[in-house]
């Protein structure tokens, strides 16, 4: 692949840049452009509704420059760890503009949600009840109910949300009884609702959809509790293309449409939040690698890198590719010639496979193949202490 104007977006980086991050760095690393994310929150947030709150999704990349740079912009954040918490409060995130979410939250996760102020929510009677046990202060603690949707759902992957049985939230069907059991854990109160119904979704129409079975779910949760909601959490989903020929996400239309939403809803009179992780952080940061070895065997292409998934173990989940690109250090981007390559790490597994790609034929030892979008679910997601290699380099870079 070459960089072009089609490849803006896969790249944080154009070339002369890569070359020049190659230049310092003589092993594996990572490099990520905080400008490119500051661009990227206030673009979405122009494009929504004014109640419409964006919370970053910390999971996506929990990097302090980063982290830093959206609670610069107001952001809200989505944790989902003590650690998460711990990470917005020292970038200098605030407690009153975080939610906290998790299927199995430890004790000392809900004491760090509760000693910074962050509105939790909740995956089932037992959370209420920790929760009614743990606090403290004279009024009610308001919480969200995260809620798994029995219909209605559309989706393209199923990662994280979805419409069947779930280890996440209260399953609708189950709501009412829910809703009768919380009312018994007086120091709790319901006065919010989360569903998470996508994950990666590129089509506005889908995420749209998904939105106005919210709202109704919504609408019912309200009558079931007989007071107002103050919060409606949309979950995230916003989708990167990780392929030239996909479309990306149409931002325009779906905040056009998120306006529709709410004008269909005029009984819902809170806030909305939207919890944008990938679609804000994976645009921003390259993952590169040098090439070690390269061979064919039985047929098959394969170029062996430094970096394995102990750095990027994404595609082997997922069975999605990064995009890549081959970079000659003094000479620049290649691309020519080229042939589908299986790209393999240094690890002594079969399980070792990082992606397909397009790569150039004449790919040579010391060449770096940058992957793209890595900016998202990378770095803290890899097994980065499998076999004792060591970690890649983070590298932040802001042109203001």
């Amino acid at each position: 692949m070459m960089l072009t104007a089609a490849t803006t977006d896969l790249f944080a980086f154009d070339a002369p840049a890569l070359k020049e991050l190659a230049a310092t760095q003589p092993g594996p690393f990572f490099a990520y452009d905080l400008g490119a994310a500051r661009e990227r929150y206030r673009r979405l947030r122009a494009l929504l509704p004014a109640r419409v709150r964006l919370a970053y999704a910390v999971k996506s990349n929990p990097g302090l420059p980063l982290v830093e740079t959206f609670a610069g912009e107001g952001a809200w954040f989505d944790c989902a760890s003590a650690g998460e918490v711990s990470a917005v409060l020292a970038a200098g995130g605030t407690g009153t503009s975080m939610v906290f979410a998790g299927p199995a939250k430890s004790e000392r996760d809900l004491q760090a949600a509760l000693f910074a102020g962050a509105r939790v929510q909740v995956d089932g009677i037992e959370d209420v009840a920790r929760l009614h046990a743990l606090h403290t202060g004279e009024r009610p603690l308001p919480v969200s109910v995260r809620v798994n949707p029995a219909q209605g759902v559309s989706e393209a992957a199923s990662i994280i949300g979805g419409g069947g049985p779930s280890a996440f939230g209260v399953d609708e069907e189950a709501l009412e009884d829910f809703v009768r059991q919380a009312a018994r854990h007086d120091r709790v109160q319901i006065t919010g609702l989360q569903v998470f119904a996508a994950s990666n979704e590129l089509d506005a129409g889908r995420l749209l959809a998904n939105h106005r079975t919210t709202l109704g779910i919504g609408r019912r949760l309200q009558e079931l509790l007989g007071r107002e909601l103050d919060l409606l959490d949309l979950g995230g989903g916003l989708g990167v293309r990780y392929e030239v020929d996909r479309p990306s996400l149409d931002v325009r239309a779906l905040g056009a449409g998120l306006g529709r939403v709410l004008e269909e809803n005029p009984w819902f009179t809170g806030e909305l939040l939207l919890e944008p992780g990938r679609w804000l952080s994976a645009p921003t940061g390259v993952y590169c690698a040098h090439v070690v070895r390269t061979k064919v065997s039985r047929g098959e292409r394969f170029v062996m890198l430094e970096g394995g998934i102990n750095h990027l173990l994404r595609p082997l989940l997922t069975g999605q590719s990064f995009p890549t690109l081959a970079l000659r250090p003094g000479v620049g981007v290649l691309g020519r010639e080229t042939a589908l390559t299986t790209l393999a790490g240094p690890l002594c597994t079969s399980l070792d496979r990082v992606g397909t790609g397009d790569l150039p034929v004449d790919l040579q030892p010391g060449d770096l193949v940058v992957f793209g979008q890595a900016g998202a679910y990378a770095s803290t997601q890899a097994m980065t202490h499998f076999l004792s290699h060591p970690a890649p380099e983070q590298v932040w870079v802001d042109a203001g």
